[in-house]
């Protein structure tokens, strides 16, 4: 087990410091901001919506290392998929890391489940998903996990 969660956090800590689809989209048709502010995590989502697909996805941002690995992980695992899959899988995302059952195999997202054993942290690392869930819907307030 021990080599399970070391090999969980080895891709935690990748995704932290290579953040994959780090960056802005400059023809984005959604964008959202994000903020915690009990911890200062802060991001930003742009993302191409065409015919109800996700064809680009990028965030940037500052916060730690759950924060940033969920935004990276988010945005590898939803590219190309529609607004209802996108969705679909922000629920089963949320239940994962707060130990809710989960409906589908959630690939390398599985990789921040542990963190239901820490509930400060759950808003870390659901702040991006909140954020897209934002961005889709077009919501221009700021979304705060408060």
């Amino acid at each position: 087990m021990n080599d399970l969660r070391d090999l969980y956090q080895d891709m935690i800590f990748d995704h932290y410091r290579q953040p994959r689809n780090y960056g802005r989209l400059a023809h984005a048709n959604h964008t959202a901001e994000g903020y915690n502010p009990l911890c200062g995590d802060k991001v930003s989502i742009t993302l191409i919506l065409k015919d109800g697909v996700i064809h680009d996805l990028k965030f940037e941002g500052v916060g730690c290392a759950i924060s940033t690995a969920s935004a990276s992980l988010m945005t590898e695992s939803l590219k190309g998929k529609t607004e209802a899959e996108a969705l679909g899988i922000l629920e089963d995302f949320k239940s994962l890391v707060t130990g809710s059952s989960v409906a589908r195999d959630m690939g390398k997202l599985s990789v921040l489940a542990g963190v239901q054993a820490f509930p400060q942290r759950v808003k870390c690392a659901t702040l991006a998903w909140h954020t897209l869930q934002a961005a889709l819907k077009n919501n221009t307030e700021p979304v705060s996990t408060e």
